[in-house]
């Protein structure tokens, strides 16, 4: 079994180490697997390290907010040099805007009606990597424990039994503070075309992650991107049905793309995503050439 997107804590929705994934993708029977965090590669010497101990193989990864025609995107970056400064660099550039869009963000969930203290943000963040940070995940979390919203109209369908109850966290950030949604903040990132060629340049493959989510609304781009360079399609992911998943399988093909599956992991804020959670069979074989050795 293979799972080549996972996230730590080191990504700002994440919550386990890097030995944690370690142990639960042996628990999974995973054999294969990446750590690929937010705009961050400092899970991969420890994750390296410890899936090596485990008997599992590894693949140094990260996963990279981008922009291409003004839709935002993830690109995920495999085999890459992981101590290279280019990859720091993408850390800072993100971290350095957050303290700002997080505070925007506030002010726009109280737009909504929702009485929330900028303590109880930083309370929250408290101890986390990326503790200037404050996520759409993180007020969802906070506004579904708070009793005195228990009907609040806007978070039932985000409750147990709710039509968006299966991931209330990601999917209230989905429907309030992605792009386009109420309490978007937007944040300067960089042009995917950037993107390709750092992940090029520090001798990893770049992957369109999760297609179907960033694609919805402008599936046109694909052929686009596929002839800026990118190397790969995340075809198998937990946010695909089978017949996307065949269909991004296809595309790849007839342009000359491989093809990699990820769950995106995360933990307590995808309930309802696993470890190995995506769908696909692909053969360690068939991706030997295009991860290992570069």
């Amino acid at each position: 079994m293979i799972d080549l997107h996972i996230h730590s804590l080191y990504s700002d929705d994440g919550e386990f180490t890097p030995e944690e994934l370690v142990k639960k993708c042996a628990a999974q029977g995973i054999q294969w697997m990446a750590v690929t965090d937010h705009n961050c590669v400092r899970a991969n010497e420890e994750a390296a390290r410890k899936a090596a101990g485990a008997g599992i193989r590894y693949t140094s990864g990260i996963e990279i907010d981008c922009v291409y025609e003004h839709v935002n995107f993830h690109v995920l970056g495999y085999a890459i040099d992981a101590a290279s400064s280019d990859f720091a660099g993408i850390e800072e550039n993100v971290r350095t805007q957050s303290l700002r869009a997080s505070r925007l963000m506030l002010e726009k969930t109280r737009a909504l009606g929702f009485s929330v203290e900028e303590a109880e943000m930083e309370h929250m963040a408290r101890g986390r990597y990326w503790s200037e940070s404050w996520t759409g995940e993180m007020f969802a979390e906070l506004l579904l424990s708070r009793p005195e919203y228990k009907d609040n109209v806007l978070l039932l369908p985000y409750r147990e039994g709710g039509v968006r109850g299966d991931n209330p966290y990601v999917n209230f950030y989905w429907d309030f503070y992605a792009q386009g949604k109420p309490c978007y903040v937007p944040v300067a990132f960089p042009q995917m075309e950037e993107i390709l060629d750092i992940i090029h340049q520090n001798h990893g493959v770049a992957v369109l992650a999760h297609p179907g989510v960033n694609l919805k609304n402008t599936p046109g781009l694909l052929n686009d991107i596929a002839e800026l360079g990118i190397d790969g399609l995340e075809a198998f992911s937990s946010y695909h049905s089978l017949r996307e998943s065949e269909r991004y399988s296809d595309f790849a093909s007839q342009n000359h793309l491989f093809v990699t599956c990820g769950s995106d992991f995360h933990g307590k804020i995808k309930p309802s995503i696993g470890l190995g959670k995506h769908g696909g069979r692909i053969s360690q074989e068939a991706l030997l050439h295009h991860l290992s050795g570069r």
